[in-house]
This record gives C-alpha cells, structure tokens and sequence, in this order.
C-alpha cells in the first residue's frame, strides 16, 4: 500500500509531522509513504526507510494550476497511490486532491480548527486547543490507521553530520545553550537588547556558551548578538540543516521564540524554553512532548489581550508590544534558576 503525505512548508509544521510519520514507519512497515515537501526539509527525513521524498519545483514545472495538474501526473507516474492525507489544506493541496479523487483515490484531509483559533485570539474562548501533532495524527486515524503515540526522540541526523559540525564549530564539553532570538513576525520576537541582558547574567553565573540559530538572512543580526554576549558564537548560514540538527540534539537547553528552532529542538530530544508574546502554545504549536512550564508567557489574568494572532501576523494592537516587553530578563532568569536549568 502507498499513501501520498502532503506537507510543503513552513519548516516548523513541516518538522511536526515527525512524530506521526515515525510512528507510521514503525506500526505500519508495509506501508509505503510518498512525502511531497520541499528538498530543503530533506534532512528531517534521513532515517525512514519506508518514506519516498517527492520535492515539487514550484518556481518552474510545478507552477500554477498548469503546473499542479503536471505535478499530479508526475506523482502519479512515481507509482499507484493508493490514498491522500493531506495535512496542509492550502489552495495547491486542496487542487491536488481534488484531481486525485477525480481519478478515484481517496482523501482524508486535516481539520486546523480554524474557527477555534479565531474564538481564542479574538478573546471569546481561552483554551488549550489541540496540538498541530494530535491534528495530523487524526487524519491517518481516520484513514484507517490506529496509531498509537510514542515518546522519545523524533529528529536525528547521521554520525557525519556531528563530525562535519564539530569541525566547523569547535563544539566542545561544558554547559551549551542554543539561542534562537528571531522568529518570522515581529511579534512573536523578545527585544533584542533583554536577550542580550540574559544571555550575560546567564554566563555570569554558569560560564555557558551560546549558539546562535536563524536563517541566512538573519547572519548580520545575529552577528551583533555574538560581538555583544561572552562565549557566543553564531551558526547562521554556516552549518547545513543536518549539523544544524546535530548540535542542537547535544545541547544543554535551547532558548528560543515561537519558531522553527523551538520545534526543530523539541523533536531533537532537547529541552527547550520558549518565550510567547502576541502568539500562544493554546492555538496547538507549542514545542512537542515539552513540560508546560517551558514555555514562558505573560499570564492572560495579567494581559487579557494575549494571544492576539494565531501566527505572529499583524500589529499590536495596544502599541506597546507588553506581551514582550513585560517579560523582562530579570523574569526570564528567575524562572531558568527555578527550573533548575542553570
């Protein structure tokens, strides 16, 4: 049996998937599963066996609805698909499928609870909602697939990763924090100059070292991040995905925004501390299989305004970005020293 599993961005929903595709891998080794995602996440999949990578060109053959249409008699050339999960639900998947249940494929697709997610950020219900995981996990239960959870580690680079990584880093013993200080939208990020502040009192007390994480466009910040802290050292632009991935399952912890890099930690085996503003881990993207505890916030009995966005869109709307501003390092300190994380 073959399912065709689509899932093309972004990184972070992209990385989510893990613990289900690993679980399907190991409770369902007959079944062979087609990924259609993008060649950069690539490195997420390394280590399944029964997982074929159909990386779609966007830009050029697979572009627009001409494009879709080649896409699907290319996936369809790749071999018989006996069933669709779709687990991003966007105008391209939602093309795709409906040309494969044309040619009598089934289809399950995933549920985001969007109305759900409208009702949190617009104040009506304040609620843990379901986690993204727990949503792609449905949708292969309801094609028939009883799936059981596991726990553990669900991201994993090869041994040649570390080694390579090791070799451009210098990564050696001692207490090693990761720091991923940006995110996509402004407001999901913490001031720069109260990051560096904790950062400072955090070597202070533990002699810690710091890498930095964030994309290419992201180097020249970052840059000023590592000339302001003591023992920092930036990793952007400079490591592959994989050694990306091989540093981060060795650190200590990882400090980071609602990003890619909570998820990527998180899925790693990596305890992680993540600091919300204007987004919540109540709309279903919280860091995977972490304490609650971990993820620190301004509470909503404080700032009832919070969380105004379900992704990090939009502009605060008190003019003030309180939710980042009020969560000053001092705070963030404390509860690291509570956790006992330092």
């Amino acid at each position: 049996m073959r399912l065709l599993v689509i899932r093309t961005s972004a990184m972070g929903d992209v990385a989510l998937t893990l613990p289900v595709l690993k679980d399907m891998s190991e409770q369902f080794p007959e079944v062979r599963m087609t990924l259609l995602t993008r060649e950069a996440f690539g490195p997420f999949f390394t280590s399944f066996k029964n997982i074929d990578l159909f990386k779609p060109d966007f830009q050029k053959r697979h572009g627009g609805f001409a494009g879709l249409f080649r896409l699907f008699l290319d996936l369809k050339r790749g071999g018989h698909i006996d069933y669709v999960i779709d687990l991003h639900d966007v105008i391209r998947s939602i093309v795709l499928r409906l040309l494969f249940r044309i040619s009598g494929v089934p289809v399950r697709k995933i549920d985001k609870g969007r109305s759900q997610k409208m009702a949190l950020v617009s104040g009506r219900e304040k609620r843990q909602l379901k986690h993204t995981v727990e949503r792609y996990r449905d949708v292969f239960v309801e094609a028939g697939f009883d799936l059981k959870s596991s726990v553990g580690k669900w991201l994993s680079s090869g041994p040649e990763d570390f080694s390579s990584a090791l070799m451009k880093t210098g990564f050696s013993d001692g207490m090693n924090i990761g720091v991923a200080p940006f995110a996509m939208h402004p407001l999901k990020v913490w001031p720069e100059e109260y990051m560096v502040k904790l950062l400072k009192m955090i070597a202070e007390r533990s002699g810690a070292k710091f890498w930095l994480f964030g994309g290419k466009d992201e180097a020249e910040a970052l840059e000023s991040f590592q000339k302001q802290t003591p023992g920092a050292m930036s990793l952007a632009g400079k490591l592959s995905l994989g050694e990306e991935i091989a540093i981060i399952s060795k650190l200590d912890f990882m400090i980071s925004m609602d990003s890619s890099n909570m998820h990527m930690a998180a899925l790693a085996g990596t305890k992680v501390i993540s600091i919300w503003g204007a987004t919540d881990p109540l709309a279903g993207f919280g860091a995977w299989a972490q304490p609650e505890e971990y993820s620190l916030r301004i509470p909503e009995s404080e700032l009832t305004c919070r969380p105004c966005t379900v992704f990090g869109k939009g502009e605060c709307r008190r003019r003030d970005h309180a939710c980042m501003e009020w969560l000053t390092p001092v705070r963030i300190m404390n509860k690291l020293i509570e956790l006992k994380f330092i």
